[in-house]
């Protein structure tokens, strides 16, 4: 899709929220990466308030991704300190003992462990540079809400909260459980049907934000 050029409606599914068209374009695409210089497959965030589900929907809509033959990563942002490493094993004490990054390698998985010199809050693009981007085809984003990048609002209605989209030019789809009034300017989707979501990635999303890490 070139820039400046509106996109078909978004109607996956039996359920097609608003029916509204994007206003997004390869350039918007293209701008939201432009702080991320160590991006290299497209990212989609999904922002959200707690409560809102958002666990849920990701714990759907990944296996449907990966029956796609998509690899597919989650980078997550923890507001509190996770140790993934358990007290008593060796590799903790030498841990604890100065050695970093620490790696932990079995037969099914494999974790490398890395100290930060100072507290500090996470920036994104900074630990992009850790992932191994080359075995993937797309990176969900979990947390980092303040720094641009694509991201898909999650909205439930009942619980009262303001939608966030007006506010953050670099949400491109909301998924909500009643159909807006007014309609939004971005496409709609049922949050309960994360079918819709996955034809949204597939066919609009990836496309667009491959073609947008290549403008850059």
């Amino acid at each position: 899709m070139r820039p400046g050029r509106p996109s078909r409606p978004v109607s996956p599914g039996s359920w097609t929220g608003t029916g509204t068209i994007t206003v997004w374009t390869d350039a918007v695409l293209s701008e939201a990466y432009l702080n991320l210089p160590n991006a290299r497959v497209p990212l989609l965030g999904f922002a959200a308030y707690s409560g809102t589900g958002k666990t849920t929907l990701l714990k759907q809509l990944i296996p449907l991704l990966k029956s796609e033959g998509l690899r597919v990563g989650l980078i997550k942002h923890a507001h509190h300190e996770a140790d993934v490493d358990q007290p008593g094993k060796d590799s903790h004490a030498l841990r604890l003992a100065g050695a970093s990054p620490v790696m932990l390698s079995t037969s099914r998985r494999r974790a490398i462990i890395m100290e930060h010199e100072s507290p500090r809050d996470p920036v994104l693009d900074e630990e992009l540079r850790h992932l191994d981007q080359c075995a993937l085809d797309l990176l969900l984003v979990e947390g980092f809400k303040r720094e641009g990048f694509p991201k898909i609002e999650l909205h439930r209605t009942g619980l009262g909260h303001a939608l966030i989209y007006p506010n953050d030019t670099q949400v491109i789809a909301i998924a909500v459980d009643e159909v807006l009034d007014p309609p939004p300017p971005i496409p709609c989707f049922d949050i309960n049907q994360p079918r819709q979501l996955l034809d949204f990635i597939l066919t609009r999303f990836l496309p667009d934000a491959r073609s947008a890490l290549v403008l850059r």
